[in-house]
Order: C-alpha cells, then structure tokens, then sequence
C-alpha cells in the first residue's frame, strides 16, 4: 500500500498573500495564525496576509512566517501521515506535525534562528546561487579550488545543487561552473545560508534549543544535515543544531524516505517547490499539494483513500464551529 510522507517547504516559498484564504474560511486556522501572532506579540498573520513583501522577506520573519502557514494548512487537513521531513526551516514543521516541539515553540525558536542567521554575515557580505545542469562532484571540486569561503548548500536534486558563502567566492565558483557548462542562478538571499559563516549562529542557537521541550516525535522524521530519521527528542534537537552550518540533503533524505516505504509525498504550504524536487529525484511516487482551502478535501479524501478508509466519510475540522 506504501506510506504517506508529508513534507514542508523552507525559505524561498513566501509569498504575500499566503493563508489568507485559509484564515478566512477556518477557525482552525486562524487559531494558528493567532498563536503565531500572540508569541511573537506582533501580526504576523497580516504581515502573511498583506506583506510588504520587504518586511515577509527578511529572514526573521519568513521562517515563523512559513511554519505558521504550513501548521495551519496541516491542522486544517487534520490526517496523519507514516513520516515526515522539511526543507531547512521546514524541519520545524515536521517536528511540530510529529508532535517533537509544540506550534508556539517553533514559532519562537524560528525567530531567533532567523535572526541569528542574519547577523552571522553583515548584509552583502554573503551570496547563494543556484547551480543547474552539473554534477554535485564537479560543484564540490570546484568550490574547493575557489579561494575564499564558498560549499555546496543544498543538495536538491540530480542536477540542481546551491552553492552558499563569500560574495567574492560564490562568484568566482560561479564563473568556474559556468565555464563547465553549468547554469548559475544567483538566488535573492540576504545570508550565506547552510555555510561554514553560520556557526556564531548556531552556537547561539544551540542555548535556545536546548531550553526547549523536545519530546520523542510519534513518527521519524527525516534530518536535512544527514538524511537519517530521528525518533527521539534529543536527537532532534541536535539535528536542528547542526542543520544551521551544514548543506540541506534534500535529495538523499527523499531517497531514504522511499526506502523507508513511503509512495505519496504531500507538501503542506506554499508553492510547489519540494513537489517537483520529489519528482525529479523518484519518478514513480505520487506528489500532492495542499497550499488553499481548494486544496483540502481532495488531498483528504486520497489520504484517507491509500489508507484504505472511506473518503466520504471524512470529517472536516472546522464542522464543529
């Protein structure tokens, strides 16, 4: 029958306008954002709702942003799923679907790491790019020909591969690789995420996880910095430090996820990003997304579907208000 994985998107996925229509069609919902809201002590609901789209876009305000939207599009579905994993800040999500952290505790934790991140490199200092069309082996050789801080970020797909770290090394990664024959997108961050210049980040991080409840999460969830599930709380919070310095291997953690069972793969917020990455690196698993209030029942009732249960009998979450 195969296993359900759902999967949460990182950074890049915000949008101005996410939730919205969510918010305003679910009490469920809303409780979410309004949770977000009373942790932070300011909207960010309406900071999801209306933007600006310069202030969703700084990186303290995206991760709680994303995970707020993810939370609430999961608790809206109201199904379970046999594993879970998320693309860097993603991971919280699923921690917060595995019952690992509490919503209001990733909300705060986000924060911090969105704002430890930022101050780690002054703002210029630092640069990513997308390298299409080559080899992570070519990528990982040529960065380390590059004078300067540069490393391999993310590890998304066959083919797809970010490098992150000095302006001035990325660049001159960059001119290599294209030289190669590889595509260079520069990607509009404001930090060398998932880099050597984000340790002072992560040490300051690794004291606000460790004064956080972590518990055993009820399903493995599948770490970004070694692509292995975790099924206790204090390997969880470990992996959440790591993560921070460390490159994202998203396609090897879909691999194992595969291995492991899972046959339908569910993104849970924003875009369709982690979606089509699944489908570049298997192409016999079925992908799904839920990111509107259109989305909900249909994903619903081919849960329920796969697990053999009657769709029609699905019961929707906000009936009870």
């Amino acid at each position: 029958m195969g296993k359900i994985a759902f999967i949460f998107p990182g950074q890049g996925s915000q949008k101005v306008g996410m939730g919205e229509a969510l918010s305003a069609s679910s009490e469920t919902a809303r409780d979410v954002f309004r949770a977000a809201d009373r942790v932070l002590g300011e909207p960010l609901s309406q900071l999801c709702f209306a933007g600006p789209s310069e202030e969703l876009n700084l990186t303290a305000n995206t991760q709680p942003a994303l995970l707020t939207v993810s939370v609430a599009l999961l608790r809206v579905l109201g199904e379970d799923c046999d594993m879970a994993a998320g693309h860097s800040l993603g991971e919280y999500s699923a921690h917060v679907a595995a019952g690992t952290l509490d919503f209001s505790d990733a909300v705060w934790l986000l924060r911090k790491r969105g704002a430890y991140m930022q101050e780690a490199v002054p703002v210029g200092e630092g640069a990513m790019a997308a390298v299409l069309k080559a080899e992570a082996a070519l990528v990982e050789s040529i960065c380390a020909r590059v004078d300067g801080v540069v490393q391999p970020a993310n590890y998304n797909s066959k083919g797809q591969v970010v490098i992150s770290g000095r302006r001035k090394a990325v660049d001159a990664a960059s001119n290599l690789l294209r030289a190669e024959g590889a595509r260079i997108v520069p990607l509009p961050v404001s930090a060398p995420f998932h880099s050597q210049l984000m340790e002072p980040a992560e040490r300051r991080l690794a004291v606000d996880l460790q004064g956080t409840e972590f518990r055993d999460p009820r399903i493995p969830v599948y770490c970004n910095v070694d692509a292995a599930s975790v099924t206790s709380g204090d390997a969880s919070r470990d992996a959440l430090r790591l993560q921070v310095s460390r490159p994202v291997r998203w396609a090897e953690t879909v691999q194992r996820m595969v291995q492991d069972g899972a046959s339908l793969f569910v993104e849970l917020g924003p875009g369709k990003v982690l979606a089509g990455l699944v489908r570049r690196i298997v192409s016999d698993v079925e992908c799904l997304n839920v990111e509107t209030p259109e989305d909900i029942a249909p994903v619903r009732a081919r849960i329920r579907a796969k697990r053999g249960l009657d769709p029609s009998r699905a019961v929707d979450r906000d009936e009870k208000y």
